[in-house]
């Protein structure tokens, strides 16, 4: 491992991958809550255990539960890698979908240029923006014990990089990725999540200003999400009001890892906080994958307050026919594929 990534802050990473949850759900005599309207609420869980979002080998052994697993590094290391993505995580219902990466593997086939391509082995990235500037600026990333270097000596190296416009700026400068970024989605601002049953009765943003109410978003460490939640929260609902919301934000709770599309669901989950604020696609995943643990309350108007995500190649990338190839699919498919994931419908 090079000296610089030794430097990196040791993470921590709960949960498997993403599609329906498993929660742990803890022994109690007490008779059961009721929501607001008087139905059965359901209990809170000690933790979210993530499904894995692709196909696993029946012949090795897995782990999916509460702990030794990662559901952000998407692939097989220590074998050949066919084609890289670094991306920002935010995105991941859509991009792991299904409905991307085999139609992919099918649409290489049927061209004679990229028809010799061999397609197996896709690692994809799915951690927030800034992790994924450093792990790329210093060469490496922790998780709990285990060390992985990122180098093109690895193997573990970007072909293609997603992300907001301020951090591929950051990887620009450092010389990692191409001048040219392409726009292939915005999100439609953001939504709230509410625990299963809403035993808050939280119906719209307005009653986000009860004073019991306990808020969690993204945090510090992933500043543009959470610049454009206080802003859109700024402009539809005041100053004054604002402040008083996140007077009541959840910063830190036992297990918090500084990557919203994660903590966001543990914390409701948890009742360590009663409402997230989150891109409108990642709350509507939730509500749709994990009914049993939050639903979603739209926040109309908050479409206003969106952001783009660009695909751009690392600089001379290692794999550069599947690079090329991928980027042409994709760009071509993405516009069609992510409005039915919830962001918005972009024109040319």
């Amino acid at each position: 491992m090079r000296p610089q990534a030794s430097r990196m802050g040791r993470r921590t990473f709960i949960g498997a991958s993403a599609a329906a949850a498993l929660p742990t759900m803890p022994a109690s005599a007490d008779p059961p809550q009721t929501t607001a309207n008087g139905q059965a609420m359901a209990p809170s869980c000690d933790t979210v255990v993530w499904r894995t979002m692709v196909s696993l080998p029946a012949d090795v052994p897995a782990l999916s539960g509460h702990t030794d697993t990662v559901p952000d590094i998407i692939g097989r290391l220590g074998a050949p890698i066919a084609l890289a993505i670094f991306t920002e995580g935010n995105h991941f219902p859509a991009l792991l979908s299904g409905e991307i990466i085999e139609p992919f593997r099918a649409w290489t086939k049927a061209r004679p240029e990229y028809a010799r391509l061999t397609l197996d082995n896709i690692v994809i990235v799915t951690l927030p923006q800034p992790i994924i500037v450093s792990m790329l600026i210093r060469q490496g990333i922790s998780l709990g014990n285990l060390i992985l270097e990122v180098s093109r000596a690895s193997g573990f190296y970007p072909d293609i990089v997603m992300g907001g416009a301020a951090p591929l700026a950051q990887l620009r400068k450092a010389a990692i990725i191409e001048s040219k970024a392409r726009i292939f989605a915005r999100n439609r601002g953001f939504s709230l999540v509410v625990a299963a049953g809403n035993p808050l009765g939280v119906r719209r943003l307005d009653d986000l200003d009860q004073s019991g109410i306990r808020i969690i978003m993204a945090g510090e460490n992933e500043p543009g999400a959470r610049r454009q939640y206080i802003s859109a929260l700024y402009q539809l609902m005041g100053e004054e009001t604002t402040r008083s919301i996140l007077a009541r934000e959840t910063t830190s709770f036992p297990g918090r890892l500084g990557i919203q599309h994660r903590d966001v669901l543990q914390a409701i989950a948890t009742r360590t906080a009663d409402v997230g604020i989150i891109f409108h696609h990642l709350a509507r995943y939730y509500a749709a994958a994990y009914p049993q643990l939050c639903s979603m309350v739209e926040v109309p108007g908050a479409e206003r307050f969106s952001s783009t995500i660009a695909l751009v190649s690392t600089v001379d990338p290692p794999r550069a026919l599947a690079s090329k190839a991928f980027s042409q699919f994709f760009l071509e498919v993405a516009r069609d594929i992510y409005p039915r994931y919830g962001f918005a419908f972009m024109s040319e």
